[in-house]
């Protein structure tokens, strides 16, 4: 998987865990959360709802506002589960890793 793949997926990732928390979210929180552009959430959230993994439902707060809510369709959850998972396999790799990195170096300066 290349390191542009995972950072889509990691992105696609926390988009679908903030919005099963947080349905009603709007575009401009969801981007400070993620600490991204709203122009770069915008293009996340039309993606999602593209390959059908998020639904958008409007409702009325106030007789002069729209606002929506974001909902995770079946193939949403699916996806976050999956996604989860390949995160989840990539950080304990990079755990492992680190690990065994920390180990050497603690025995170099050991030697030393």
């Amino acid at each position: 998987m290349t390191k542009d793949h995972s950072l889509h997926d990691e992105t696609h990732l926390k988009v679908l865990r903030l919005l099963e928390s947080t349905p009603n979210i709007n575009q401009r929180k969801l981007a400070e959360s993620l600490g991204v552009s709203l122009g770069k959430t915008n293009f996340c959230l039309n993606a999602l709802l593209d390959k059908g993994l998020v639904k958008m439902e409007n409702f009325r707060t106030s007789t002069r506002k729209l606002n929506y809510a974001y909902l995770l369709t079946p193939s949403g959850i699916a996806e976050k589960a999956a996604l989860t998972k390949r995160f989840l396999k990539r950080k304990t790799e990079e755990y492992d890793a680190l690990k065994a990195e920390i180990e050497l170096l603690k025995q170099e300066a050991a030697d030393h």
